[in-house]
């Protein structure tokens, strides 16, 4: 509004140091507010060459999935499932629990011990046996590919 002003009084566009001294403030102040005042740009407007396209769709979505990341997690999971049906249900909850497989919440030896009413030493020594079994190359060897990505 004081731009236009100024340009109605003046004949011509102001000069910052006009515009700034018209609305009482320091010229890097004003510099700063010109910075942060965008016309605003609607999510719709045609975008590319030939129009054909909106800004949108140019608008990342943070939460969707990569298709490459979800599939790549799914075989990840089908292969776990597959290594893990080789250890006894006890050795399976054991691990389950501990690195959180299936809550994403890993839980401690006594949280582990209290769930199954083993004490704390005799599921350490039951998650060390499962692990032991896990390392062994023909299990190991389904989930080292994972490893690396």
């Amino acid at each position: 509004r004081v731009e236009r002003s100024l340009v109605q009084k003046l004949g011509r566009d102001p000069t910052l140091d006009e515009v700034a001294r018209a609305v009482e403030l320091p010229v890097e102040r004003l510099e700063e507010f010109r910075r942060l005042s965008v016309d605003p740009t609607s999510l719709d407007a045609p975008v590319g060459e030939e129009g054909d396209g909106s800004m949108g769709e140019l608008i990342e979505d943070a939460n969707a999935e990569i298709p490459v990341e979800a599939a790549s997690y799914l075989m990840l999971r089908q292969h776990l499932a597959v290594v893990l049906d080789e250890l006894n249900p006890r050795e399976r909850t054991v691990i389950e629990r501990r690195f959180g497989l299936h809550d994403a919440q890993p839980h401690t030896l006594e949280q582990v011990g209290e769930e199954l009413g083993l004490t704390r030493e005799r599921i350490r020594q039951i998650e060390a046996k499962a692990l032991a079994k896990l390392r062994h190359p023909s299990h190991a060897d389904a989930l080292e590919g994972y490893l690396r990505e």
